[in-house]
């Protein structure tokens, strides 16, 4: 009976993370003059991401010692909290502190959403919901930054930066009147030291400012940490769902490690303007989304057993003729053209993918677990491509920039060779 407004409180919540995110890229630059931090843009973004990682190995714990209803209590409560403390902030810190506050509520928050998603939504709905989540970033994407630069004219940059609390508020209204009486998960959490590695790592790598050593030591640091939170035989490829958690982490790598760098690629690489960049940028998102709701049309079993490995495929080869395009030449034609394809190749794998990484199967994995490990290996792969990346980007103009989107398109064809290891995964067609 709650599987809808669940579905659906799970959807706005994903409207408003897009909300959130171009509203606070936009409006970065503006924080940092108004709070004289220009040369402290790693502190003023550092914060969201280091509550993140925080949040993911506390969050067991969490919810094992507060309950359902405390725990989205808490975090409603951390969220409001840091959010009106950044809009108040008067220097760097105290802007970062309040997105560390926001960012632990967030990551703490999406752990409990997906694990309910896990125990209530049955595979065919909870792929249509990730489908539909990936398009409704297509409307913040397109008129977002817009609409955040003429309401930031209108009221200012601490008013426009609560612009998400009603989204906010809304998907988690729908989501606790969904779950509110679910009992937690009481499986014994991981070792707590050896997890917190992650948002240790993490902070080396986002404060790092472009120190390379100390981002590569980050990145190894992540690393450790990110298997220790993982299930076991993660990091081997296990079939089922350890392999499409692995998967997970080498997309993350590849795609968001590629995405990170796009605009410099463009601009300093292919030397097209902001303009054209700005055209090809948005090309993938737009594909991802829009093919996301087509795939899930599909209702073959081998069909959409075919779509994690076909699509990875797909972005793979995209990444590697940017590459070879910034060698021998490219135009702008053939970069739209392949950073689009890009994106469809995504938008054919990603559900499916996300459908076998949440999937227990026979694992014995609880839905607490397997929610804080498909976070944790999108946002660490996330991470580690970032960080891998910009550190091999920075140590040359194109011959580093062409070796980072030959790692991107070798972290693919990893992904989409692990994809074939997550057949003994529950189909969403079964």
């Amino acid at each position: 009976m709650f599987s809808l407004p669940l579905a659906v409180g799970i959807v706005a919540l994903e409207f408003a993370a897009a909300v959130t995110g171009f509203v606070a890229s936009t409006l970065l630059p503006i924080v940092a003059g108004d709070l004289d931090a220009r040369n402290e843009l790693g502190l003023l973004i550092a914060g969201t991401t280091l509550g993140l990682f925080v949040a993911l190995p506390l969050a067991s714990r969490i919810l094992r010692r507060l309950g359902t209803r405390g725990t989205l209590a808490a975090g409603m409560l951390a969220y409001l909290g840091g959010l009106a403390l950044a809009a108040t902030a008067r220097t760097a810190w105290m802007f970062a502190l309040g997105q560390f506050s926001a960012g632990l509520a967030s990551g703490l928050l999406a752990v409990f959403g997906i694990s309910s998603a896990i125990r209530h939504l049955d595979e065919r709905l909870r792929i249509r919901v990730v489908a539909a989540s990936s398009a409704m970033w297509i409307v913040p994407a397109l008129v977002g930054p817009a609409a955040t630069l003429g309401l930031e004219q209108l009221v200012g940059w601490r008013w426009t930066l609560l612009v998400p609390v009603p989204f906010v508020l809304i998907g988690r209204l729908l989501v606790v009147r969904a779950v509110r009486d679910d009992p937690s998960d009481r499986a014994a959490p991981r070792p707590l030291g050896r997890t917190l590695l992650i948002p240790l790592g993490a902070a080396c790598v986002v404060l790092s400012t472009g120190w390379w050593p100390l981002a590569i030591i980050g990145a190894v640091i992540t690393g450790v940490g990110m298997i220790t939170i993982l299930p076991a035989g993660t990091a081997r490829l296990r079939p089922g769902t350890p392999a499409a958690l692995g998967a997970m982490v080498l997309f993350a790598v590849g795609y968001f490690g590629a995405d990170s760098l796009i605009t410099v690629l463009l601009t300093s690489g292919f030397h097209l303007s902001l303009g054209q960049a700005a055209i090809v940028l948005s090309a993938a998102p737009l594909g991802w989304a829009v093919t996301s709701l087509l795939a899930t049309q599909f209702t073959s079993t081998q069909t959409k057993r075919r779509f994690p490995t076909a699509g990875l495929s797909m972005t793979a080869l995209a990444t590697a003729v940017l590459a070879v395009g910034l060698a021998a030449g490219g135009s702008f034609a053939v970069v739209l053209i392949a950073w689009a394809e890009g994106g469809i190749g995504v938008g054919l794998a990603y559900p499916g993918l996300y459908l076998r990484a949440t999937t227990a199967g026979s694992s014995g994995f609880t839905a607490t677990e397997l929610a804080t490990a498909v976070i944790t290996a999108e946002c660490t792969g996330q991470l580690l491509g970032r960080a891998v990346g910009g550190t091999l980007s920075s140590a040359g103009n194109s011959g580093g920039l062409f070796a980072s989107y030959v790692l991107f398109a070798v972290a693919l064809i990893a992904a989409a060779g692990a994809a074939t290891r997550t057949s003994t995964a529950v189909d969403p067609s079964a």
